[in-house]
């Protein structure tokens, strides 16, 4: 996707910020020049003024259109939705002949063996499988690219010289991260609803307390699921933003992480380091099962979002700390 149209528009209002006033065109030189060493220098844009929320809202649906237009995002949502698809199709093919998945109940990912039973299941397994390596390794690829993509493209300045401002820019970014955080995680939700309805049964659902509630508040604890686990990436769609401050080069962002990402994760599976596990974001992220019980166990859930919230707050500080007194000169 090109970012043609958002370039031109910037492009049009920087020429508007630059022309000579009407008394006199030796003012052309000294307006131009102030603006790029704003720019480049990271002094206050305009980010203040009666139409700072209009501006801010323009810049928001045009970024969210580029970057969900993108091939490489559209790549990333269609292996996000072919995930529940294989794993459906592999249940039905292991339980065709009536034996039971991975030949009992507690092997395989968290609520697979229940799917047979009820299709609905399939979108708490494929969430389950998903957070750990597919759902956050799309979100450090979009959250990676934010600042350094554009700064790579060249970019970056034009947006800039454009009345956006740093922190408006920057908040844009993340808001467009978390956007696509949510879509991402839905599009695995509905894909595994879809794929579940055409290859199991649907009805009741058996809570892991062991009553029963019906389809219709199955599906109601399947959207909460689906936004737990879309905010449970918050803290790592900041730390990918501050990463992305960090460098000009977009694809060294985005390795930085999801290596990142690995490594935390890694640390999170050794024992010895077991006093740090409860402050690491990805800890908490299978906290979402407690909605499936009878009733809501919310412990987990808050502590899950509370550090998510932590993480979002120091790394975008960090972000924007960095990126407003960062020389842009691209």
């Amino acid at each position: 996707m090109s970012r043609a149209e958002p370039e031109t528009g910037a492009a049009a209002e920087a020429a508007e910020a630059v022309e000579p006033a009407a008394s006199g065109a030796v003012a052309e030189p000294a307006v131009a020049v102030a603006a790029s060493e704003s720019v480049a220098s990271g002094a206050p844009g305009r980010d203040a003024g009666p139409g700072a929320v209009a501006a801010a809202l323009s810049l928001f649906r045009s970024e969210l259109v580029v970057t969900l237009l993108r091939w490489r995002t559209i790549a990333l949502l269609g292996v996000l939705a072919a995930v529940p698809l294989l794993i459906g199709i592999a249940v039905r093919i292991e339980t065709g002949d009536g034996g039971r998945v991975g030949g009992g109940a507690e092997e395989g990912p968290a609520f697979i063996s229940q799917i047979t039973n009820n299709g609905l299941f399939l979108v708490f397994a494929a969430l389950a499988a998903t957070l750990p390596v597919f759902l956050p390794m799309a979100v450090g690829v979009v959250a990676g690219d934010a600042i350094a993509g554009e700064s790579a493209a060249g970019t970056l300045r034009y947006l800039l010289v454009a009345p956006a401002g740093r922190t408006r820019l920057l908040l844009v970014k993340y808001a467009t991260t978390l956007v696509f955080c949510l879509l991402a995680t839905l599009v695995v939700a509905v894909s595994a609803l879809a794929v579940g309805a055409v290859l199991f049964p649907l009805g009741d659902i058996t809570t892991i307390s062991g009553t029963r509630i019906s389809f219709g508040d199955g599906l109601i604890r399947a959207a909460l699921v689906a936004l737990v686990v879309a905010l449970s990436l918050a803290g790592l769609a900041a730390l990918g933003l501050f990463v992305s401050t960090l460098t000009g080069s977009g694809i060294a962002a985005m390795a930085t992480t999801v290596g990142l990402l690995i490594t935390v994760q890694i640390l999170g599976t050794i024992p010895q380091l077991d006093a740090i596990h409860p402050y690491l974001f990805p800890h908490h992220w299978l906290s979402f099962s407690d909605l499936l019980r009878e009733p809501v166990q919310w412990d987990g859930i808050q502590q899950n979002l509370g550090l998510q919230a932590l993480y979002a707050a120091v790394f975008g500080s960090a972000a924007w700390a960095r990126f407003t007194t960062k020389d842009i000169t691209a």
